[in-house]
């Protein structure tokens, strides 16, 4: 089994902290797609009971990260391409609005953060730390949702992170990926920096289309194996 382990938190109820644990390391790929979540082997693993371990799998099963097979119990949902094809439909609509809302509306302070954040994502592109760079890259596009002053769009983001995150674990494996996401950061600051609205959603949806894409091949190749 994958070394995770459980954070204690005291303030939490303990489900609530199985259920953290689980769910981060299903998003950082801990816990691989298709694998299988057996109660008793996660207890003893984690110190706890299968209680709060049936418990954390039910609330991950509603939030599409487990599905439950028949005769074969729980597992790790799959990373399919009609999902990725799925969430990125509705990925580049919401960031498409965004960067025409922050052109118009973010500070000269907002636009020196994002500019900040890309620095730091390319300062880690070479160190291989996934789970950094996947940080990195919520990150930097979070504070172009800040930058919007929408609280509405950013809560609809805040739903979606939690899919998109596994994506972005997925293409982040690819080192030639990392460094042309770089370059493709620098240039959605540079369209914001102009307040062009026009080339900042042309950046925005190649970097996209390009990261899409990047996952398809990641997903064919694991096919092929």
């Amino acid at each position: 089994m994958n070394d995770f382990q459980v954070r204690m938190d005291e303030y939490l109820p303990l489900r609530d902290v199985v259920y953290n644990t689980l769910r981060q390391a299903i998003l950082t790929g801990e816990l691989q797609p298709g694998e299988r979540l057996m109660e008793i082997a996660l207890a003893n693993r984690l110190g706890v009971s299968r209680t709060p371990v049936r418990e954390a799998i039910r609330k991950l099963e509603l939030d599409g990260l487990v599905v439950m097979m028949p005769r074969r119990g729980a597992h790790v949902a799959q990373i399919t391409e009609k999902d990725l094809n799925e969430v990125l439909e509705v990925r580049i609509g919401l960031e498409e609005m965004a960067v025409r809302f922050a052109c118009q509306r973010m500070s000269e302070e907002q636009w020196q953060e994002i500019r900040q954040a890309a620095r730091e994502f390319e300062r880690l592109v070479d160190q291989g730390d996934l789970t950094a760079l996947a940080q990195a890259d919520e990150h930097f596009h979070g504070l172009i949702y800040k930058a919007t002053a929408n609280d509405c769009l950013c809560g609809i983001t805040n739903n979606l992170r939690e899919q998109v995150y596994r994506y972005r674990i997925e293409y982040l494996k690819d080192s030639a990926v990392r460094a042309t996401l770089a370059s493709e950061h620098g240039e959605i600051c540079d369209a914001l920096a102009a307040r062009d609205v026009e080339r900042a959603r042309r950046a925005l949806c190649s970097h996209i289309e390009n990261q899409q894409q990047a996952i398809i091949r990641s997903l064919k190749n694991k096919k092929e194996k």
